[in-house]
């Protein structure tokens, strides 16, 4: 080489050694901070997609957090709707205990209705103060909230579960297709029924003492008539054991108003309800019911939800499904003739954003209505606050009992539907969200790993290579330097 201005070999080795100690210092840096991926310069592609994944892993990892949230909210519903129930077994052992007054004195009993009170009382409380965060659970704070019912026609509605449009309404119609009916028997005066006309009014048979069967939902009774005893008394007294047959009679009349014969009917509507009434001596015989000659069975309303089919059983209809949860109690008005109504629910309920992304499909909403003892019984017998000291239902006249203690067993019944709604919401909602949501975080971290966290076993391979590419290109970048040297053998020949 005769030209020593521009060492073209020393250039060369310059340029791989600059490559090399680059190579060299990437590799130090990628062992030392645990990733391939440090700027964007390193892998523009690889960049976007670990981005994305690390945005889709805040999402899950802020779901998976909301989801064991809603849980501890559920479980400490639960836990409270747990001890009213208590509270209620409670007073249904008081109320039963009131009943046996033959063994009861009258402060006894007082001394129940006072503990009643005070279980009531006891009930109220948990209600409201039941709460989590500061956050109110059974006071009715986490229920729907609802516009235009017609209460004449649905007399109480529990809205458990609705995907309501933001910022609109969601519309519900309820429509009667098929009338709700009692069960009823009837017996006419003439022929072998064993009524016959006594100028206004009708009577048995002069000769016609009998002994009937009358046995209902709620039980059985035997009754004894002597002949000629008016139908009204006969009413009156099978009336009067209504609480414990589920079964009351009526007097027929003609167009003029004059006695014609007697209806039997159950005290409920629905397919449950039957009334079965048998002459065991004497002539009685009733007309024929679908259930047989002595038996009849009563009808469920057919009611439509929206346009489904609803699941009914006398006047309360309850429907569910993805986007309405609704048991609504028909009045006996409307759930008697055909026609509709409608209501609109606005907003409420429990609102759980359980969902990587903040949309409706990652949304889950229930309502928890309140468990206060005016909201807790049935709109056919009463509520719980009832059969308080000065209730219409209180345990203290024994003519009440009967009545107290199917307001208890619906209460019962409410709470423990309640509790298994929220039960079934968290398990089957909640807790299968968590399990998917914790599988696509391992999938998804998995992911982004494999994009942007370094692999050492390859690293290292790396950072060895660039080393001794570096050492090596430094001392052929000392040879390059020494060859232009050799020029000055020319000039010591000159």
């Amino acid at each position: 080489m005769s030209r020593i201005n521009t060492n073209i070999s020393a250039l060369q080795a310059i340029t791989k050694l600059t490559n090399n100690q680059s190579e060299l210092s990437q590799s130090l840096e990628r062992l030392s901070s645990g990733f391939r991926i440090n700027r964007g310069a390193d892998d523009p592609a690889g960049l976007i997609a670990s981005e994305s994944l690390r945005s889709e892993t805040t999402g899950i990892t802020t779901a998976i957090d909301n989801s064991s949230r809603a849980v501890n909210v559920i479980s400490t519903a639960d836990a409270a709707l747990g001890e009213v129930s208590k509270l209620l077994l409670e007073i249904k052992g008081l109320v039963n205990a009131s009943a046996n007054s033959g063994a009861l004195s009258p402060d006894e009993i007082q001394a129940n209705q006072l503990q009643v009170d005070s279980l009531l009382e006891s009930i109220n409380r948990v209600a409201n103060s039941t709460q989590f965060n500061g956050k109110k659970l059974l006071n009715g704070e986490l229920g729907y909230t609802i516009s235009g019912q017609n209460t004449a026609s649905l007399a109480r509605l529990q809205v458990f579960g609705a995907r309501v449009p933001a910022g609109s309404t969601l519309p519900v119609s309820i429509q009667v297709t098929q009338s709700a009916q009692t069960a009823q028997l009837t017996i006419a005066q003439g022929g072998s029924s064993g009524l016959s006309a006594s100028g206004l009014s009708t009577t048995l048979k002069s000769n016609n003492a009998i002994s009937i069967e009358v046995r209902g939902r709620l039980g059985t009774e035997v009754l004894s008539f002597n002949g000629g005893t008016t139908i009204s008394a006969i009413a009156t007294a099978i009336s009067g054991y209504k609480s414990l047959t589920g079964v009351s009679a009526t007097i027929t009349t003609a167009a003029g108003g004059s006695a014609t014969g007697l209806s039997f009917n159950s005290i409920g509507y629905g397919s449950s309800e039957f009334v079965s009434v048998r002459a065991i001596s004497g002539q009685f015989t009733v007309n024929p019911g679908d259930k047989g000659d002595s038996e009849d069975a009563g009808r469920d309303a057919g009611v439509l939800v929206n346009g489904q089919a609803a699941s009914v059983d006398g006047l309360v209809a309850r429907i569910r499904s993805s986007g309405l949860d609704v048991l609504a109690d028909l009045s006996t008005s409307f759930g008697t003739t055909l026609g509709s109504t409608s209501f609109g629910i606005t907003g409420g309920g429990a609102n759980f954003q359980i969902g990587p992304n903040v949309n409706s499909d990652g949304l889950i909403s229930i309502g928890i209505p309140s468990i206060t003892t005016s909201n807790l019984g049935s709109t056919t017998y009463g509520f719980l606050n009832s059969i308080g000291t000065g209730g219409a239902n209180a345990i203290t006249d024994s003519d009440n009992q009967p009545t107290a203690a199917q307001i208890v067993s619906a209460s019962i019944t409410q709470v423990s539907v309640l509790s298994g709604r929220l039960g079934g919401f968290q398990s089957n909602q909640i807790e299968t969200n968590l399990n998917s949501q914790r599988v696509a975080l391992e999938n998804v971290q998995a992911s982004e790993s494999t994009i942007r966290d370094t692999d050492y076993a390859s690293e290292v391979a790396n950072l060895t290579r660039s080393q001794i590419l570096v050492q090596s290109t430094t001392q052929i970048l000392g040879l390059a330097n020494q060859i232009p040297s050799g020029v000055l053998s020319l000039l010591r020949n000159a």
